[in-house]
């Protein structure tokens, strides 16, 4: 039985940010998050990386380990504190937040 990978895109409040993200798992894209969505990854047991992308924005890249039958959860956001947000223009990987449940 495999691992399930759930992701969200859930923000409070205004986001900016708000087309749908591209997610990536081990550096290969596995499916679109579109806004206040949430989408179920069915992965192989075993050590992943995970990060979501929109054009040239992105978030930092997550490790994570998933077992057996075991559901793995994150949650993803365009919007950020202001400096950061501002700061992300020049750094783009500042640009998403991605988050464990």
């Amino acid at each position: 039985m495999p691992a399930t990978l759930k992701l969200s895109h859930k923000a409070i409040g205004v986001e900016v940010r708000r087309g749908a993200y591209d997610v990536v798992i081990d550096d290969q894209p596995c499916g679109s998050l579109d806004m206040n969505d949430t989408i179920e990854i069915p992965i192989a047991t075993g050590h992943h990386t995970l990060q979501v992308r929109s054009g040239r924005n992105l978030s930092r890249t997550l490790s994570f380990d998933a077992s057996e039958g075991q559901l793995v959860a994150f949650r993803s956001t365009g919007k950020r504190f202001l400096p950061i947000f501002l700061l992300s223009f020049v750094v783009p990987r500042l640009a998403l937040s991605l988050r464990p449940e």
